[in-house]
């Protein structure tokens, strides 16, 4: 009997025949390598983690080292997708109720496939069937090799006489051996989201979850961050990072087992979502997508950020709008003539863009407030009797661009829409609404929702041609979770957590089929919603309500991990006590943008932000493509720096913050060492954004080698009178 070893190795597949062996299928990027082997009875197992082998023949022999066999009767704990109801009676990836009744399923080792769908981009697939029941999981594995980036999915189809019930259905199942294993989960609220915890895993379960369907980091974020035999650190050690790709529901579970090694389980949260699959019918779980490095976190978030602007995140490499938003200076109470007042602040800070914020719609009941008018798509003929097409043209005249809020998701009882359509709401009929931000949730289950939504944009732009923004907000997670057209279509109530998200992409897959380059915010009451499944659609995401200054150096910080500065709104408020420099300082890195009254600032302030805004268009295109390295972290020191470095390593920006004062610090005393730089080539200091009548302490006539930065370092010179310092540097030609 001959089968066949494939050998998948960054941009070749090497097919060598082997007789009497196991099938090896090595996933592998540049940096890292994930092996699966078959066992004596065609079972699939993860047998090794951790550096690609030189020799690609040699993945057979490393796997035939790891003895993994299980003596406790627990069944294998390395399974690369795990089944429950047979040989397996560990934690299940998988877990089904065939038509009959039966509990069980076994899957077994069929076949694989690997093709080439784009330059250093595989796709890998591998067929598991059940020798009894017609059942068959296909595993992906899609791999960017240069990035290290490799997104796993599953697909479920039976062909049974009638439907299964899916009980559980992970996207993916890793086995990771080692010593010892340190989780970072982030936990959050609402203004404190991303909050990071780490944990060393002890011997059992550890599950992260939402409940929510939206809005999910009001409680945990589907993010995480592994530490393989000690604590993740930014340059050194084993790391896997990454994330659930969905926008709804999910569960991460974390079990250490008897051997101390650690399975990795993540996918839709199974909690009341038994999904009925029909005969014929695949159903696709979310991707998991994460990276490797064996260099720490910020190789691992340079790996993620490269391959989100590249492959992810729309229009992941192009441009940017900064702005000004009305909101802090107006909240709900505007009319035309205060709003046009506000363009000439915005022209003034030379952004390229007003947007309006909440508070613009409703006549039946006026979105006076946030008790009312949510649904009710329709200007608000006292506030803005000229309506949106009037204030794109207004603002068209002092040469800055129009952009707009929507909550299309939501509706208040006090609305014509709810009036005309209780039909469409999310609720039990049989209990009292439960409101959240005086709103609920309409049924994105429904087509004819997901029609009212696509349309509440689509008439925007078709009555607006000159509109160049959306904020996307989502306030509300879902209480009472039902849905009525579930019900009429004969389908189960426990579809709606699966159904509920696929309306939403589907609508905004019409949204951008359509408008495929305008524009998006994504927000969720803060940054409910930051995930690679949304920003597919969204060309960037609002990180938390939370602008103080201090705390967003924080929150910036933990988002930085998983996502590109490009993806990040930031906007200058006047949350905190710190000045403006300092609240412009930090929110040049990401997206800048403006949430206040201009004509407010004093000369000297103003003169500030007009130069920082130039400044910050002339450097923008480091901070949102360049390398990122975090230098100082805020969570372990008084201070904050971090830099961003071109690809050619000609140019960089680096952020310094104090970011406590309690013990009277007075300055830096010792040097930070620079990273990303090229030790050979020769570089100038300058200081930016100084504010009007200050001098920068340092020497800009010196010349410093890359070597000397990354070795020696630079002093900042922060202070408590010089508490945010942006320095460029540039290579000496």
């Amino acid at each position: 009997m001959i089968k066949v070893l494939l050998l998948f190795c960054g941009s070749s597949s090497v097919f060598l025949p082997v007789m009497a062996q196991p099938t090896v299928i090595p996933i592998e990027t540049a940096d890292y390598a994930f092996v699966l082997k078959t066992d004596n009875e065609q079972r699939l197992n993860m047998v090794y983690h951790g550096a690609p082998l030189r020799n690609q023949k040699e993945y057979l022999t490393v796997s035939g080292e790891y003895d993994l066999k299980d003596g406790n009767e627990a069944g294998s704990y390395s399974n690369a997708y795990s089944a429950a109801g047979t040989y397996s009676l560990t934690e299940p990836a998988i877990q089904v109720m065939h038509a009959d009744g039966n509990l069980s399923l076994d899957l077994k080792y069929v076949s694989n496939e690997i093709k080439s769908i784009g330059a250093g981009i595989h796709l890998i697939s591998i067929v598991l069937r059940d020798p009894v029941y017609p059942v068959t999981v296909t595993l992906y594995y899609k791999v960017w090799v240069r990035e290290n980036v490799i997104e796993q999915w599953a697909e479920i189809v039976h062909q049974e006489k009638q439907a299964i019930s899916l009980l559980k259905y992970a996207s993916a199942n890793l086995y990771l051996t080692g010593h010892d294993f340190y989780l970072t989960t982030f936990q959050g609220q609402y203004a404190k989201e991303m909050q990071p915890a780490e944990t060393k895993l002890e011997q059992g379960m550890r599950s992260v979850e939402s409940k929510l369907n939206t809005r999910a980091m009001l409680v945990q974020s589907p993010d995480f961050i592994l530490g393989v035999d000690r604590p993740a650190t930014e340059n050194n050690g084993e790391v896997i990072m990454g994330q659930l790709a969905w926008s709804g529901n999910f569960k991460m579970e974390y079990e250490v087992d008897s051997y101390h090694n650690l399975r990795l389980i993540g996918g839709i949260n199974p909690f009341a979502a038994t999904y009925k699959l029909n005969p014929n019918t695949i159903f696709k779980t979310p991707s998991f997508i994460y990276t490797a490095s064996m260099e720490g976190k910020g190789k691992a978030s340079r790996n993620l950020h490269d391959w989100a602007r590249g492959y992810r995140i729309l229009d992941g490499n192009g441009e940017r709008l900064t702005l000004l938003n009305n909101w802090e200076a107006t909240y709900f109470s505007f009319d035309e003539n205060k709003l046009t007042s506000l363009f000439k602040g915005a022209a003034k800070l030379g952004v390229d863009m007003f947007l309006l914020d909440d508070g613009w719609f409703g006549n039946k009941y006026p979105r006076n407030d946030d008790h009312a008018g949510l649904g009710d798509w329709q200007e608000n003929v006292k506030k803005l009797p000229h309506g949106l097409g009037y204030l794109v043209k207004e603002a068209a005249k002092e040469n800055i661009r129009f952009g707009v809020w929507l909550e299309p998701e939501m509706v208040n009882p006090k609305s014509a829409l709810y009036e005309r359509h209780p039909d469409w709401v999310v609720r039990q009929p049989q209990r009292p609404e439960i409101y959240f931000r005086n709103q609920l949730v309409l049924d994105l289950c429904n087509p004819e929702v997901q029609q009212f939504v696509f349309n509440v944009v689509d008439s925007l732009f078709t009555r607006n041609p000159g509109l160049a923004f959306i904020k996307w907000d989502c306030n509300s997670p879902v209480f009472n979770a039902y849905s009525p057209w579930l019900e009429k279509q004969k389908l189960p109530a426990s579809h709606f957590a699966v159904e509920y998200v696929r309306g939403l992409y589907a609508v905004l897959k019409r949204i951008r089929d359509k408008y495929p380059k305008v524009p998006m915010m994504l927000c969720s009451g803060g940054g409910g919603r930051a995930d690679y499944e949304l920003l597919k659609y969204f060309t960037e995401f609002w990180p938390s309500d939370d602008t103080e200054p201090v705390e967003r150096v924080y929150q910036q910080w933990d988002y930085s991990y998983f996502f590109p500065a490009i993806a990040t709104d930031n906007h200058v408020t006047d949350w905190g006590k710190q000045p403006i420099k300092f609240r412009v300082d930090v929110a040049s890195m990401g997206k800048l943008g403006f949430d206040i009254v201009v004509d407010r600032l004093k000369d000297d302030e103003l003169s500030f932000c007009q130069q920082a805004v130039k400044n910050y268009k002339d450097f923008k295109e480091i901070v949102w493509k360049g390398d990122l390295y975090r230098l100082l972290n805020p969570h372990e020191n008084k201070l904050a720096s971090l830099m961003y470095v071109n690809k050619e390593k000609s140019r960089a920006i680096m952020f310094s913050y104090l970011v406590d004062n309690r013990l009277a610090l007075t300055a830096t005393q010792l040097p930070v060492r620079l990273e990303g730089l090229d030790p050979a080539k020769t570089y100038t200091i300058k200081e930016l954004n100084l504010f009007p009548g200050t001098r920068t302490v340092l020497n800009e006539d010196l010349h410093y080698s890359g070597d000397f930065l990354m070795k020696a370092g630079l002093n900042p010179h922060v202070n408590a009178n010089r508490a945010s310092v942006v320095l460029e540097i540039n290579e000496v030609k």
